[in-house]
């Protein structure tokens, strides 16, 4: 008649999806809205379901996931909330199905006004002429005696930064020495808030070592963009996927976030 809410106990330790054996169970104070036989039928076909029991393995999870209808897909966020864009499609006359991005927020609760119905083929077509461009411009910053990190212009910001604040922090440092309790106090502060920064910005110097792409990586991805047309499908994830963060986009423009 009613449903039923489980509530997993902090010691317990299987899944509720696998096993509800030590968790607490709670009839809910309405009555359900689907009849209990076509509930538990569809229960019972779901825990016959190694991804949803949780047991599927990492190889299955990233097959489940894998982009199939756009070389954008999880790349492409709506420039108004942020939220990543859904693709779909109509389908005209003819029988060819026309793709679109779309906002998932704007889809599902109408919280956001969305950028419309972006067709698919023409953002692929801009990302895909910004890549051309920015794979370019860096190859002309780099006279081939350089690495690829010591020509990422972020890197190159982060770590003046990191040595303007390390030069504050050794400054406050030398004024301690005979300062008032008062001056003290205000050094410390100030330099947690400096050690704080410093943390950072090493970090952010960390993540953009990793995800900055090698000499060979970049060669790899070079070759994609100059073969597009004949690049595959795996080929096309690889050189966004080396070369950018996320794109926002709107009705009237298109921003990318590089990673070099």
């Amino acid at each position: 008649m009613n449903g039923c809410y489980i509530y997993q106990g902090r010691d317990v330790k299987e899944r509720k999806q696998a096993l509800i054996k030590g968790q607490t169970v709670v009839v809910a104070p309405h009555e359900g809205f689907i009849p209990s036989d076509q509930w538990l039928a569809v229960r019972k076909r779901l825990m016959t379901t190694p991804k949803f029991r949780g047991e599927s393995t990492a190889v299955e999870r990233a097959k489940g996931h894998r982009a199939t209808n756009t070389w954008l897909a999880g790349k492409i966020k709506c420039g108004h909330c942020g939220t990543t864009m859904m693709y779909a499609y109509n389908t005209n006359k003819q029988g060819v199905r026309i793709g679109y991005f779309r906002c998932r927020k704007r889809a599902n609760t109408k919280d956001c006004q969305g950028p419309g119905k972006m067709p698919v083929v023409i953002t692929e077509a801009v990302v895909h002429t910004a890549m051309t461009k920015r794979i370019a411009s860096f190859h002309a910053l780099s006279d081939g005696n350089h690495s690829v990190a010591k020509t990422n212009p972020k890197l190159t910001a982060l770590n003046v930064e990191l040595l303007q604040t390390e030069a504050e922090i050794e400054a406050l440092i030398n004024t301690l020495s005979g300062a008032s309790p008062t001056l003290l106090a205000y050094a410390n502060t100030k330099i947690e808030q400096l050690d704080a920064k410093h943390q950072s910005i090493s970090q952010a110097i960390a993540n953009l070592n990793i995800n900055t792409p090698s000499s060979k990586h970049l060669a790899t991805i070079t070759n994609h963009l100059d073969n597009w047309d004949n690049a595959s499908f795996d080929d096309r994830r690889i050189a966004i996927n080396g070369l950018i963060d996320r794109i926002d986009a709107t009705s009237e423009s298109v921003q990318v976030e590089w990673k070099i």
